[in-house]
């Protein structure tokens, strides 16, 4: 082998490896999302307000997580200058870093209201709705990362699909909480905090979705034209800034 040929072979070498170590750390900043997303529900469901105060606070470690892979990847575009599948790859993982930053936000707002609803009137029945649409978030972020990382086309596919019956759990939330509202005043207070956990899970399934759609990106090299499946017909409003 040549000189040169053993010197290109180096860069590609040390390309790869750049790559990898970008995506571990997004997948580390995966993790932390999904067990921040996981003790903010344990929390909202046992009361636990250590837990959700501890919630709160971890999101800071997701926060640096972000930073780290966007500075990375913007690193790999500036010194390699990637083409085709390797500039999707680096693409790809800045925009999930920033979908992940967000579902880490919504999460942490979670245990936010979390907190507050600690010291409301119980709504067991809407709590433990609520923790049925988080099951099915938290399983969607988790198949969408490994979506991600097994380049699985159909399983990225198949997560667009599933964010419609995230949805469909949100309405049937929604429209409970409305009828405990209206029937009883004084479960307004918790009623309005519960709906914003739900919102906020609602929009983490989002997120999972875009997650799902980069990989398709990074596979096809086109991201899907389609509109995504919703059934999301509740009225229009924010959640919670950072």
């Amino acid at each position: 082998m040549t000189d040169e040929a053993m010197k290109e072979k180096h860069i590609v070498r040390s390309f790869d490896t750049e790559l990898e170590a970008v995506q571990a750390h997004l997948m580390r900043m995966g993790g932390l999302v999904e067990t921040g997303l996981s003790d903010a529900i344990t929390a909202l469901r046992e009361r636990d307000v250590d837990l959700a105060r501890r919630t709160v606070k971890a999101d800071r470690s997701i926060d640096e997580l972000e930073e780290l892979v966007k500075t990375e990847a913007a690193n790999i575009i500036a010194r390699r200058a990637p083409t085709a599948v390797d500039l999707r790859v680096v693409l790809a993982t800045f925009t999930i870093a920033n979908q992940l930053e967000r579902s880490g936000d919504h999460a942490k707002n979670i245990a936010k209201r979390a907190i507050t609803i600690a010291e409301s009137s119980s709504l067991d029945e809407v709590t433990a709705a609520i923790a049925r649409q988080a099951q099915l978030v938290q399983a969607m972020l988790a198949d969408a990362l490994d979506a991600f990382i097994q380049r699985d086309l159909d399983a990225a596919q198949n997560i667009r699909k599933r964010d419609a019956e995230v949805d469909a759990v949100y309405n049937n939330v929604f429209r409970t909480l409305l009828t405990h509202m209206m029937e009883k005043p004084a479960n307004i207070t918790a009623g309005m905090h519960l709906h914003f956990v739900a919102k906020n899970l609602e929009r983490i399934g989002d997120h999972a979705t875009g997650i799902a759609e980069q990989t398709i990106y990074l596979i096809t090299g086109e991201l899907p034209d389609d509109d995504r499946p919703r059934q999301d017909q509740t009225p229009k409003e924010t959640t919670e800034a950072r």
